[in-house]
């Protein structure tokens, strides 16, 4: 089986993990995604640990399935080798500020000159017809904006802080996917190729503002907007007798399965329980009651009368039992493979199950250069012009 975007070429100028994490995905679906780096090669290759010291695990996971070319922009000779990269291919993928591309003479007029019905996607901090245009984004930045350290400043102990994951990047990369795949549909049915820009904070916002706009999209106001149930401080993972415990009492028989297996009987006449509206509203107070009333049990307790109850829950992990976990286990969630550079190392399938085409990796991650020369002589460059490039220094041809 092919994977479902076979025949499709990806020119990838994105680094560290917005961009290359949506690439990612089009190379397990079978695209054939050349990253473009630069010299110094992309800063994430140096996040974490790794045994050639160029392979952290970020950079494997978001930077599978594609082949590396390494080519100096800012000289004239390599500007004209994206131009020849972008001629064959379907899709280009930049997150530098649209300016940058610009003074690069990589601007979506440049390109389009070369290959007209090229998808062009941009993905950076902020949409073009605005005061922030400019300016540059990073995760935490665009968390801030769109106000996620403040709600969990409301939802905790009035302290603000980051979600500890790169949450906008991996957002706002799926986004970029879907408007890819979008794009690629538009042009098998009209043939028309385009720009897309996906800004990080418009995106974000949107996402933040689906769970928390609230009565703010009314006029006037109806509140300040939040979603309580969200918001209340101890909707958190319950501390057992013995350690911690996850559950969701959400609809209606969950509350009253639960109330049956705590006793809690003058809870079927308090108005707070009444409906889905009235929890929603009071469950500040109701998750403070409910995690006091967790502690009076074990962890094995609780799951022994949640499940009998059908009540949702599930042990906490941490990260170094989530690796052992044993559904994943037995889905084959962690592949060993070998890889050149570093040895035996653990991968991520693609979640996702397929009957037809199934996704799935076509490489590992690249190292830098590692295939500048495969990709040039593609390209129709001759060994004695690859040669003069490099000893030039617009390009860098690495190897294992």
């Amino acid at each position: 089986m092919s994977g479902p975007l076979t025949g499709v070429r990806v020119l990838d100028m994105t680094s560290v993990l917005m961009g290359p994490y949506a690439t990612s995905i089009l190379g397990d679906m079978g695209a054939d995604v050349i990253k473009l780096e630069a010299p110094e090669g992309d800063l994430i290759r140096q996040v974490g640990p790794s045994v050639s010291g160029a392979m952290g695990g970020m950079f494997m996971h978001a930077n599978r399935s594609k082949r590396s070319i390494v080519v100096d922009l800012k000289k004239a000779a390599g500007r004209d080798i994206a131009l020849d990269l972008a001629r064959t291919a379907d899709i280009l993928v930049y997150n530098l500020r649209p300016q940058a591309m610009e003074r690069l003479g990589l601007s979506y007029d440049a390109v389009a000159a070369v290959r007209q019905d090229i998808i062009y996607v941009g993905t950076f901090g902020f949409g073009q017809d605005g005061p922030y245009a400019a300016k540059p984004a990073y995760d935490d930045l665009i968390q801030g904006l769109c106000a996620v350290p403040a709600l969990i400043a409301d939802a905790g102990d009035g302290t603000p802080r980051y979600v500890p994951i790169n949450i906008a990047d991996r957002v706002v990369g799926l986004h970029a996917l879907a408007a890819i795949l979008g794009a690629l549909r538009h042009r098998d049915r009209t043939g028309e190729g385009q720009r897309i820009d996906v800004p990080m904070f418009e995106t974000m916002a949107s996402f933040v503002l689906g769970d928390h706009f609230g009565g703010l999209g009314y006029e006037p106001p109806l509140d300040d907007g939040g979603y309580a149930r969200l918001l209340a401080p101890d909707r958190r993972p319950f501390r057992t007798a013995d350690g911690y415990l996850c559950a969701v009492i959400y609809t209606d028989r969950h509350w009253q399965r639960f109330i049956d297996i705590t006793g809690l009987d003058d809870w079927r006449s308090d108005p707070r329980f009444a409906n889905h509206a009235s929890r929603t509203y009071h469950m500040a107070d109701i998750m403070k009651t409910v995690a006091a009333i967790f502690q009076t049990r074990t962890t094995t307790e609780w799951e022994r009368l949640l499940g009998q109850a059908d009540i949702p829950h599930a042990r906490m992990h941490t990260l170094n039992s989530l690796v052992d976990d044993p559904h994943l286990a037995e889905v084959g969630f962690f592949p060993r493979i070998e890889h050149p550079s570093e040895g035996p190392v653990r991968t991520l399938r693609v979640a996702s199950q397929w009957s037809a085409s199934q996704p799935k990796p076509t490489r590992s991650a690249p190292m830098r250069g590692e295939h500048s020369r495969e990709v040039l002589e593609e390209a129709g460059f001759s060994e004695e012009d690859i040669q003069r490039l490099v000893d030039a220094s617009v390009v860098y041809c690495g190897s294992y």
